[in-house]
C-alpha cells in the first residue's frame, strides 16, 4: 500500500470521534512532508473524501494541491470552507487560515473580490472558538468586504466586541477596514469607535495603519462630532501623541479651520491639498467634512432663532442661495438632525423642539439593549480583571516593579555624599 492510500484509508477509518480525530491528525502531521512530493495526489483524490465527515483530513490534502498548479483554486476550497466540520477544522486552524488567504490572495489576483466575501464570513464563523475572539480571518474578510463594496455583510462581523487578541496587526487591520465599511455605511459613531481603537493602541513606534487611521479618525470626528481636539486621549501612546501631529499637519489645519466655522477657510485649504487627500484616498471624506460644517452651522441658527427665511440661513452660512440652504435643509430634516417646517409661500423655516419623548416601545426597547450591553461589557471586564490579576506573569512583572520602588522604612533620604 502507497503512502497516499494509507493516509486516504486513515483518513476514513480516523474520522468519527476525537480520540480517533488526535490519531488521525499525529498521522497527517507525520506524513505532511511525502504528501507534498508525491506526484500520484490529484484533485481526483479528493472525490474519495466527505469534505463534511473527513474535514480534517480533506483540509490537509487541499492544503498540498492549493499550492500547486490548480487551474481554479477558488470554487475548490469555497465550497470546502461551506461544508467543512467546524470542530474538525479547528484542530488544525493554522492550516484552514492559510487556505483561506490562498482564496483571498487568488480573489484579490482575479480582481473579483466578491467571490471571496461568502466563503470567508463562514470561514470567520468556523474557526472562531468565542465571539469574543479576533481570529486571523477577520482582516482578510473586511477587505475583501470593503473592495467589493459588500458593506452589509462586512457590518456583520463587526457588531461584536471583541476581547481576545493574537496578534496586534490583526487587531490593527480589524478595525481599520471596520471603521472604513462603517464610513461606507455612514455609521460616523461605530467608524470613530473604531478608529479610535487604533488610533490609541499600544505601540512603540507609529506604524502606517495608525498614521492612516488617524487622519480618517480626524475627519470622521468632524463629520459626527462637529469639533476637532488636537489633543490625543490620555489612553493613547507616546509615540502617537508625539509623532501623529507632526506626520498628519494637512489633517490637523483642517480640523483647525473647521473649528473656527469659517467655509471660505475651510474651502481654501480643501483646494490647496487637494492631491495630498485624493492621494490619501480620502477626498470624498473630506468632501463630507466640508458639507457637515454648512450643516453644524445651521445646526447652531436653530440654537439662537425661531424663524429665519432660506436667504437669511444661506447669508449666514455662507451657501451660494436660498435654493442650496433648502436643500440643506431638508437633508437634516430628513436624517433627523434638526426639527423644521418650510413655508414654501413666503421661503421661511420655522424651527420645532425635537417631538421624541422617549417612551415609546420602540425608544424602550432601544435603551433596554444598550443597558443590556453595558451589562455584559461589565461582566467582561470583571472576568479580565481576575484573571489578570490572578496572571503569573503579571503578578511576577508587578512584584519587580514594587520590588523597584519600595525602599522600605529603613530608606535613607539622603545622599551619602550629602550626609553630615
Amino acid at each position: 500500500m502507497s503512502t497516499l492510500e494509507a493516509v486516504i484509508t486513515s483518513i476514513q477509518r480516523l474520522s468519527a470521534t476525537s480520540r480517533d480525530l488526535s490519531a488521525l491528525h499525529d498521522v497527517l502531521k507525520g506524513a505532511n512532508d511525502s504528501l507534498r512530493t508525491n506526484s500520484d495526489l490529484q484533485l481526483t483524490t479528493l472525490d474519495q473524501l466527505d469534505p463534511s465527515k473527513h474535514s480534517l483530513g480533506y483540509l490537509y490534502l487541499l492544503d498540498v494541491l492549493s499550492c500547486g498548479p490548480v487551474s481554479d483554486v477558488v470554487p475548490l476550497i469555497a465550497r470546502f470552507i461551506n461544508g467543512c466540520d467546524a470542530a474538525q477544522i479547528r484542530l488544525a486552524s493554522e492550516k484552514f487560515v492559510s487556505i483561506c488567504k490562498r482564496l483571498k490572495d487568488k480573489v484579490l489576483e482575479l480582481r473579483d473580490p466578491l467571490r471571496g466575501v461568502a466563503p470567508l464570513l463562514a470561514a470567520v464563523r468556523k474557526v472562531q472558538v468565542s465571539n469574543k475572539r479576533l481570529t486571523a480571518l477577520h482582516p482578510d474578510c473586511l477587505q475583501l468586504c470593503l473592495l467589493a463594496k459588500c458593506y452589509k455583510a462586512g457590518f456583520s462581523i463587526l457588531s461584536d466586541d471583541i476581547l481576545e487578541v493574537d496578534l496586534p496587526r490583526d487587531f490593527y487591520l480589524y478595525c481599520y477596514y471596520g471603521g472604513m465599511i462603517c464610513i461606507g455605511l455612514k455609521r460616523f459613531q461605530k467608524a470613530l469607535e473604531l478608529l479610535y481603537n487604533v488610533v490609541t493602541a499600544p505601540m512603540h513606534v507609529v506604524n502606517a495603519i495608525a498614521l492612516e487611521a488617524y487622519k480618517k479618525y480626524i475627519l470622521v470626528t468632524l463629520i459626527h462630532s462637529g469639533q476637532f481636539s488636537v489633543s490625543l486621549p490620555k489612553c493613547a501612546s507616546t509615540a502617537a501623541k508625539s509623532n501623529f501631529k507632526t506626520l498628519c499637519t494637512t489633517y490637523v489645519e483642517v480640523g483647525n479651520c473647521y473649528n473656527n466655522g469659517m467655509i471660505s477657510e475651510l474651502e481654501a485649504v480643501v483646494v490647496a491639498n487637494s492631491s495630498e487627500f485624493e492621494k490619501d484616498k480620502n477626498l470624498g471624506l473630506v468632501k463630507q467634512a466640508v458639507s457637515s460644517l454648512y450643516k453644524r452651522n445651521i445646526l447652531r441658527l436653530t440654537q439662537k432663532y425661531l424663524t429665519l427665511s432660506l436667504q437669511d440661513i444661506a447669508n449666514m452660512v455662507q451657501l451660494a442661495n436660498a435654493k442650496e440652504a433648502e436643500m440643506h435643509v431638508l437633508q437634516m430634516i430628513q436624517d433627523g438632525q434638526i426639527h423644521a417646517l418650510i413655508n414654501q409661500k413666503d421661503g421661511m423655516v420655522r424651527f420645532l423642539e425635537d417631538p421624541e419623548q422617549y417612551k415609546t416601545s420602540e425608544m424602550i426597547e432601544i435603551m433596554d439593549s444598550v443597558i443590556q450591553r453595558t451589562i455584559g461589557l461589565s461582566k467582561n471586564l470583571i472576568a479580565m480583571d481576575e484573571s489578570l490579576s490572578c496572571d503569573p506573569l503579571y503578578l511576577g512583572k508587578v512584584g519587580r516593579e514594587r520590588q523597584r520602588y519600595d525602599f522600605g522604612d529603613d530608606f535613607d533620604t539622603v545622599p551619602q555624599k550629602f550626609s553630615m
